[in-house]
């Protein structure tokens, strides 16, 4: 009957109608019963890109492989493949490099009304090699500090150090009205977890743990 934001209005009888996700009724993937994840909108937000490089690797100077907005993208991209898998509509903040607004990645998380929004980067620490692991941060209580739990458990099975879930004061985070978490994956000025980092094994376990993270959180919400 009508078509709006990717979703199908159907006519069920002629007194009810129900809406539907277009991209599952187009995919020719079998779900499994235990698929949580099909028919949800997920927002990936990879931070930084174009000028703002974010954090930078040990004595790195200007190179973009070591830069942290470069890491940031590979695990989203990873990361959006998984979930497209699995069944969801996926949504990136920015899928090449080039700069987005803080306030325009909000701004799409609410507008779509999406089902979770997961915000990507690397931490540093002020000294080299002071710092190692990764870290699950939320804003609000209630189904974000839920959804990095779940995450967080997951992130257990990856070969860094899980340094758990902490409140973070992020405006990703703060002005998103949907669930949403920031995911420190590793220290970019940490030479154990930079050599961690850039191994394409560990963006793609990195995006496993994410992907299974979320779909024990949609079970549950």
């Amino acid at each position: 009957m009508q078509e709006k934001n990717g979703w199908y209005k159907l006519r069920l009888t002629d007194h009810q109608v129900a809406w539907t996700p277009a991209w599952l009724i187009h995919s020719k993937r079998k779900l499994a019963k235990n698929d949580h994840i099909a028919g949800a909108t997920i927002v990936i937000d990879p931070g930084h890109g174009g000028a703002d490089s974010g954090a930078m690797a040990n004595g790195s100077g200007r190179d973009k492989q070591n830069q942290e907005k470069t890491y940031t993208l590979r695990i989203a991209n990873q990361l959006q493949k998984s979930l497209i898998q699995q069944g969801a509509r996926v949504i990136m903040t920015r899928d090449s490099d080039r700069y987005v607004s803080l306030e325009s990645r909000v701004n799409l998380s609410n507008q779509r009304r999406a089902d979770a929004f997961i915000s990507l980067h690397l931490n540093s620490s002020p000294n080299e090699n002071e710092g190692s692991g990764i870290t699950t941060y939320y804003y609000h209580r209630g189904p974000s500090k839920q959804l990095a739990k779940s995450v967080s458990k997951q992130v257990n099975a990856l070969p860094g150090k899980n340094l758990g879930i902490e409140f973070g004061d992020f405006e990703v985070l703060r002005d998103n009205h949907q669930p949403a978490i920031l995911c420190e994956t590793g220290y970019i000025n940490s030479s154990k977890d930079f050599k961690m980092i850039q191994k394409p094994s560990f963006q793609k376990k990195t995006a496993h743990a994410i992907t299974q993270g979320l779909n024990s959180f949609l079970q549950n919400n």
